[in-house]
């Protein structure tokens, strides 16, 4: 019987691993990655087990513990389990997260009385690269104006991050955190240690970065990896706000590197926050990565 004393911490010498078990199941969610997981571990406390070929990961934020369904190859009984367990475990209304579609079909031939809910603030945004990379036609019109403006008025470079321009970037890191005032914000001084975290262990998590320099001074960065055979992922992007597009830029500059190698990029949620909803639809995803939770019910009728 599954048990919470099958679970043990995720270090970073877990990443190996994770990385041999995905590529037998590729990821869709940038959720599941293992970088997303050692980056965020300091608030996310993540740990995982191993039971019949299957990751079955678990998080404990803000005193609230959650899991996700078993990665690997279906099994009924262990599914039976998880659900039990996340039950048992779940501290909130919803114990078990981040359930992909086809799992979630899966789950109510299992149980028809489940309730799965969609987690929309948890939907990822996924883009052609091409799209933004070359930011075609009359709906990127604005877009292409703000990044010709910048070009205009900043004298600028790009180039790849590497650990030479390690602690450049940790300079810029905080002085984006001040103009931000991080320390006043709880998501964003949790955010600002995933990406110091990140640039720390740039080597180890096989990431790859671009910056931008405006004046030979460090103004943007962007963090992205393979996710999939088709598919780059963003973890992190950042512009000091003097920079007037910026952002535009760095999502540009990535987009022309990526667009060679892979067909999409996922650039993540928005968390529900309004304004980074308007700004990601504002570049027209071209599909939503759909993920479901687990609601209880007052009564919650369980197969066994």
């Amino acid at each position: 019987m599954l048990n919470q004393e099958d679970f043990k911490p995720i270090t970073l010498a877990d990443r190996a691993f994770f990385e041999r078990h995905y590529a037998l199941y590729p990821q869709t969610h940038s959720d599941n990655t293992f970088t997303s997981i050692i980056c965020w571990n300091h608030f996310m406390h993540y740990k995982y087990a191993y039971v019949k070929e299957n990751i079955i990961l678990a998080c404990n934020a803000a005193g609230v513990t959650r899991l996700h369904p078993p990665i690997g190859p279906h099994d009924p009984v262990l599914m039976r389990e998880v659900i039990r367990l996340a039950m048992e475990m779940g501290d909130d209304n919803k114990p078990l997260i981040l359930i992909d579609p086809e799992t979630a079909q899966w789950m109510k031939k299992i149980n028809p009385d489940l309730l799965l809910v969609p987690d929309l603030n948890h939907f990822e945004y996924v883009y052609r690269a091409l799209d933004l990379a070359e930011l075609p036609g009359k709906k990127y019109l604005k877009i292409r104006s703000q990044i010709n403006k910048f070009r205009k008025n900043y004298r600028h470079t790009v180039e790849p991050i590497t650990p030479e321009n390690r602690e450049e970037i940790m300079e810029f890191l905080v002085k984006w955190c001040e103009s931000k005032k991080c320390k006043n914000n709880f998501a964003l001084a949790h955010e600002i240690e995933a990406v110091f975290y990140a640039i720390e262990h740039f080597t180890e998590l096989s990431l790859r970065g671009l910056l931008i320099r405006v004046d030979s001074q460090v103004g943007a960065i962007s963090l992205f990896e393979r996710l999939n055979t088709n598919t780059a992922l963003i973890h992190f992007e950042k512009g000091l706000p003097e920079y007037e597009g910026i952002y535009k830029v760095i999502n540009a500059e990535t987009a022309a590197l990526l667009a060679s190698e892979v067909e999409y990029i996922n650039r993540e949620s928005d968390l529900g926050v309004s304004g980074l909803r308007k700004a990601k639809l504002r570049y027209h995803p071209h599909h939503m990565v759909e993920v479901y939770s687990l609601k209880r019910r007052t009564c919650f009728p369980f197969v066994t």
